[in-house]
């Protein structure tokens, strides 16, 4: 498909750094008016996810992925909430495995390449609505991305097309990326959360898990070698980036598929950019806005 060039986004005057458009709408964005209705759904693997339904009655659902760390409570996802509800769809928040308010069950969490609990809300949805839209930020844009093109003939067939936004498709280069100067104050508040999440597993499950040492993880690399990969089955956190980029699986989507990553993302660096694999892609657009930070 061609590119979506040039984008139609212009950010106000005021907003031009990528920095501020990155924060600004995590301080300051207002907050829309969005009731949720929870529902908890058991997994096969004896945890449990917890489903957030805001809902006005209509036959089609999007499904929205929050980011790393991320929630039904985001500013980013309720403002998709809202604008999806005014366009006449229900809309449903999966909050990935220990990010509904609640620690979850077992040993695992979540990660950026897990799609079967993702895979069990669609199923889900699908008995109840004719239509599904999907859209996702940042890690849950990659969720999305891989669940529609790692195993494309598995996508339930009542998705009928995808919207992601700032999405990483390059793990491992975006991990790197994070560490420059620029960027740490990101990478500081991502490691700050994880490793909070980290001890309050460990609390539960105090053989499972050592947390020596765990205030002193510096970066991605150290925080996924230790934590990440071992307990979802990677030998390392280079094994884990590499097969869970959803830039891997760009050409092998088959519904449409909107992925929006704007150029001056402090979070993205080049390789997080699929241009070839776009242009070659009979459903995939890229958009690739000259200015919108990370999720602005």
């Amino acid at each position: 498909m061609p590119l979506v060039d040039p984008s139609s986004y212009r950010p106000p005057w005021y907003m031009g750094s990528g920095h501020v458009q990155t924060i600004w709408p995590v301080l300051y964005r207002p907050r829309p008016e969005v009731r949720y209705r929870r529902e908890r759904i058991d997994t096969p693997d004896g945890d449990f996810l917890d489903l957030d339904w805001s809902e006005v009655g209509s036959e089609r659902l999007a499904i929205i992925c929050h980011g790393l760390e991320g929630s039904s409570q985001g500013i980013h996802e309720i403002s998709m909430v809202a604008a999806m509800n005014a366009a006449g769809w229900d809309a449903l928040v999966l909050n990935f495995r220990g990010c509904g308010g609640e620690m979850n069950r077992t040993l695992r969490f979540y990660h950026s390449g897990e799609t079967e609990d993702l895979r069990q809300a669609v199923e889900l949805a699908a008995r109840r609505y004719g239509e599904i839209g999907l859209t996702g930020f940042s890690l849950g844009g990659n969720v999305l991305l891989m669940y529609l093109g790692r195993e494309p003939e598995r996508v339930n067939a009542a998705v009928s097309g995808a919207a992601v936004f700032s999405v990483p498709c390059d793990l491992g280069a975006s991990a790197q990326h994070l560490e420059l100067p620029a960027n740490r104050i990101y990478l500081r508040r991502f490691l700050k959360n994880l490793c909070a999440k980290v001890a309050a597993k460990a609390a539960l499950m105090p053989d499972r898990l050592d947390v020596t040492g765990l205030d002193g993880l510096r970066n991605f690399r150290e925080f996924d070698n230790r934590y990440t990969a071992p307990i979802h089955g990677f030998p390392d956190a280079e094994t884990y980036w590499r097969e869970c980029s959803s830039g891997r699986f760009v050409d092998r989507i088959r519904v449409p598929t909107l992925l929006v990553n704007a150029l001056d993302d402090p979070f993205l660096p080049s390789s997080c950019y699929p241009f070839d694999q776009a242009r070659e892609s009979a459903h995939v657009y890229l958009e690739t806005p000259r200015f919108g930070g990370h999720n602005g």
